[in-house]
């Protein structure tokens, strides 16, 4: 009986694979449901014996089992997008039942978490200091460092926090993880709560990820010989984007608003319901197991500066081959895009790449250089954030996107602190007045005359947009936390590499000035 693999990851599903799945059953086939490889551009992507068919539909399936299918790729773990990638985190996707202890157990699982226990908790934490561990959720704080903290914290009880709370646009190894191998997930939150001396873990998902909801469910019921006494529970969150910062998510876990907590006092002190408490992010967390498995050299080995290791990048918007590519820091930003995404799906020249989420910076062709890593990001005026990459065509409208980080902004403020609550809705009726100065459409133009009324004379657009520098500025620098203070990214690097969009230096903008 020929067996066919198939994934059962969220995107696949969305692109039918459960149609294709059921045909291949009726034609007799053995369908395996297994972790997706993160080639989404090929999904409904089938498997037999190490062959890939995809993308396939129901209809597809007779020419497949007959040899004369057209959308055969070759052996998968040989195809370019495979071969070229250092899979650390996601060494064992596309080749695992998500919930096969079997083969968890037959691909390497577990082995982190023996060893983390013969070494005890001080060496173990020194095996994820020694690794150069960063966490994935943006800020890349060094998990070694975090983890001490919280170990030499006084009292008996202390938490591990996953931060599953992966909001980000373009963004979605978070969810691969939880949704294609879970125990991974679990086994580096066992490690990190017999490092600190932690004796319960969290997992905060949005509401959004009802897959991977019920698929860690079911990983921790069937992990609890493996992980006592250490407990593991789900928490699922109301998708408040501010509750990927780790403050809100910690009040949100208590059952409060989700807000920012000022800092002092940090949540390795004084984190959850007043304990001492780890938060790192599920590629974070997902990390450990590999490191304590195969040594701390073996992940420092690999990356670039003092970012060490891998990063699951994730490849999204107007690009050809959409995906998930792991590997080490330092790849470029232009080979990620024209090498690794193939460019722009529309064919058009690349007019931008957001990175980090929709408050990451725009960067335009001229930063395809830069190497993937926190410190030359940062030197440029951008960040890696989550490592999602939006890629946009020559069509884009960039002060339309700026106008949209400022929205989206407005629209997911907590509204504790000022700068962020009443600048993110000043800055929005800023640019589009600024936009209908240039003689784009402005989304809210009625409130335009109401920026007049303490003035007798309207503001030319050269002071529109000092203002709007201006008050970049102050959101950057006053803000409680990233939502705010990341919101001028988007805005200043629009601003800055495409001003035209903003009728700035345009034969318009001359003659009313």
């Amino acid at each position: 009986m020929t067996t066919v693999r198939i994934s059962d990851d969220a995107a696949a599903l969305a692109c039918g694979a459960d149609a294709v799945a059921a045909a291949f059953a009726k034609a007799g086939c053995m369908v395996e449901r297994v972790s997706s490889w993160g080639m989404h551009w090929l999904e409904p992507l089938a498997e037999i014996e190490g062959q890939g068919f995809g993308p396939l539909t129901a209809e597809d399936v007779a020419s497949v089992l007959a040899g004369t299918s057209e959308k055969a790729i070759g052996t998968i773990a040989e195809h370019p997008f495979i071969a070229r990638q250092q899979r650390f985190t996601f060494a064992r996707a596309g080749k695992t039942r998500p919930l096969s202890l079997d083969d968890y157990a037959a691909n390497g699982g577990w082995a982190g978490l023996k060893r983390a226990r013969e070494l005890g908790p001080e060496a173990t934490i020194a095996e994820v200091t020694n690794s150069g561990l960063r966490g994935r959720g943006g800020a890349g704080f060094p998990a070694g460092i975090k983890w001490t903290t919280v170990a030499n914290a006084p009292g008996p009880v202390k938490y591990i926090v996953c931060n599953a709370d992966e909001g980000d646009s373009a963004t979605f190894a978070d969810r691969m993880v939880m949704e294609g191998d879970p125990f991974m997930l679990i086994e580096g939150l066992a490690i990190a709560g017999h490092a600190v001396g932690a004796g319960k873990g969290y997992i905060y998902v949005r509401s959004e990820y009802p897959h991977a909801i019920t698929k860690l469910q079911s990983a921790i019921a069937l992990a609890v010989p493996y992980i006592a006494p250490f407990e593991v529970e789900v928490r699922v969150g109301a998708g408040s984007y501010v509750c990927g910062e780790e403050t809100s998510l910690l009040n949100s876990l208590e059952g409060k608003r989700g807000e920012v907590r000022a800092k002092p006092p940090l949540p390795a002190l004084e984190g959850l319901f007043g304990k001492p408490t780890v938060v790192n992010n599920v590629l974070t967390l997902a990390a450990v197991p590999f490191i304590l498995a195969n040594g701390a050299q073996a992940y420092s080995d690999v990356g670039f500066g003092r970012s060490r290791g891998t990063m699951p990048i994730q490849l999204a918007g107007n690009i050809k081959h959409g995906g998930l590519y792991e590997v080490g820091f330092g790849i470029t930003l232009g080979e990620l895009v024209n090498d690794i995404g193939g460019g722009t799906a529309t064919g058009r020249p690349v007019r931008a790449v957001q990175v980090g989420g929709p408050l990451g910076a725009f960067h335009p062709p001229a930063d395809f250089p830069l190497p993937f890593d926190y410190e030359a990001f940062a030197a440029a005026d951008g960040l890696i954030g989550h490592a999602g990459l939006t890629v946009f065509d020559e069509s884009a409208d960039m002060s339309a996107q700026a106008r949209f980080a400022m929205s989206f902004c407005a629209a997911e403020s907590c509204g504790k602190c000022t700068p962020c609550r009443i600048g993110s809705t000043r800055g929005v009726e800023l640019i589009d007045r600024i936009r209908a100065r240039a003689g784009r459409a402005a989304d809210k133009v009625e409130t335009l005359p109401q920026m007049h009324n303490a003035r007798k004379a309207p503001r030319s657009l050269a002071e529109d947009v000092t203002l709007l520098e201006d008050l970049c500025e102050t959101m950057k620098f006053g803000s409680l936390c990233a939502l705010g203070g990341f919101t001028p990214y988007p805005v200043l690097s629009a601003l800055k590499h495409w001003p035209e969009d903003f009728g700035v230096g345009t034969p318009a903008q001359e003659a009313a000035e």
